[in-house]
């Protein structure tokens, strides 16, 4: 066997795990060994992303409305952003800020009728996970919350909810059937939830179609909520939750990859933080993992795998998503959706209670965007230049 991660670790004079978090990781575990015989070799160099493209190009309306209040220069400095921290105190700013974030979804919300048919709500939640389609970053569980709030208005035609668009997107390996099971789930839940009448006006479910950079220019700052729920210690980084924050959605997530260094930035008060962290998930595993305790234990959570294999979703192909809940169930629920579903769904009620306070949200809001100049893409190039490189800048 040939093991190249250990080749790269011995032919490398610098091993950077990205976030914080997936650092800590490599040394203590996957090269725990090289670690100690190298230990000044390994560091983390968070990814960052280019407030170019991902506020100034993407989101003109807020970059200009920055660039009047600051008259600074932060396209090529994000952190004088932090200048922006008083405005969200101020009642006029918040509700220009509102204004520009509901344009946005009014321009996403054309997009969304011109390609799907479906006609959204621009006043609701606009949801949003938009990523590689695979396991770990569980868009799954994302679908079971879904299922979990149709169950509720199914049983209760008043159940009381704040209006939501869940909105997905992006692409499956060419071979990865179970990604692809995933999005055929997502699509067959559309199409129930969006044709059922029962549910008009509180939720709406549309997966984007060909995902990429330029449709996420015009997904990202319509966004309300960023979707970063993968399973801590699995996301090595992620630059999709910076792209968000920086345009001013919050985000719902798990300590895993840059979150934890975003939560840490923009504060724990403006996060919406759930799930077993990396620690809690290794005891888990070490304990003996078993989905149906936390199954049995949650009544939500089971009628959400009843409403799956009792073919609700699929009524002309029985049995299609049967093998979904299979890999919950049966092959041990690798990514912990069951572990986390209790505590997910819970911050999801915290996200629409906070929401309803329409002067709170835009204060969290314009407060996490003022606290993302730490990842700036610059930031992460220069410390690459000054810490790995020892590269020296040449100016004209």
């Amino acid at each position: 066997m040939v093991r190249t991660a250990h080749l790269a670790v011995v032919g490398s004079h610098s091993i950077n795990g990205v976030a914080e978090l997936h650092t800590e990781l490599l040394k203590r575990d996957l090269f725990h060994d090289f670690y100690e015989l190298w230990p000044e070799r390994f560091n983390s160099k968070t990814n960052g992303i280019t407030p170019r493209r991902w506020l100034l190009l993407n989101n003109p309306s807020l970059a200009s409305t920055i660039s009047e209040v600051l008259e600074t220069d932060w396209p090529r400095d994000l952190g004088t952003l932090v200048r922006l921290e008083p405005l969200a105190n101020d009642a006029a700013f918040r509700r220009r800020f509102r204004d520009i974030k509901r344009d946005n979804k009014v321009r996403l919300a054309a997009i969304i009728a011109e390609q799907s048919g479906v006609t959204v709500d621009v006043d609701s939640i606009f949801d949003v996970q938009v990523k590689r389609i695979h396991e770990y970053k569980r868009q799954l569980l994302n679908v079971l919350h879904i299922v979990a709030l149709y169950n509720r208005i199914k049983a209760d035609r008043t159940y009381d909810m704040v209006p939501r668009t869940f909105l997905f997107g992006g692409k499956a390996a060419p071979g990865y059937l179970v990604a692809k099971g995933i999005i055929k789930l997502i699509n067959s839940v559309a199409d129930v939830i969006n044709h059922d009448p029962e549910v008009a006006g509180r939720v709406k479910v549309v997966f984007l179609k060909n995902y990429r950079v330029s449709l996420a220019e015009r997904i990202v700052p319509a966004a309300d909520l960023s979707e970063q729920i993968s399973t801590a210690g699995t996301e090595a980084s992620g630059t999709g939750n910076m792209k968000f924050a920086l345009n001013g959605a919050l985000t719902i997530g798990t300590l895993d990859g840059a979150n934890v260094e975003i939560r840490r930035e923009v504060g724990a008060e403006n996060f919406f933080l759930f799930g077993l962290t990396v620690e809690e998930v290794a005891a888990l595993w070490r304990r003996g993992y078993d989905p149906h305790t936390f199954v049995a234990a949650n009544a939500e959570l089971r009628g959400v795998l009843d409403a799956l294999t009792s073919d609700r979703f699929c009524a002309s192909e029985p049995g299609l998503f049967r093998p979904i809940v299979d890999l919950l169930l049966t092959h041990g629920d690798r990514y912990l959706l069951c572990a986390d579903f209790a505590s997910y769904v819970a911050c999801q009620e915290d996200v629409a209670r906070t929401y309803r306070d329409a002067e709170r949200w835009s204060q969290m809001a314009i407060l996490t965007v003022a606290r993302m100049g730490a990842f700036s893409s610059d930031h992460t190039i220069q410390r690459y230049a000054d810490e790995i490189w020892k590269a020296t800048p040449v100016r004209p």
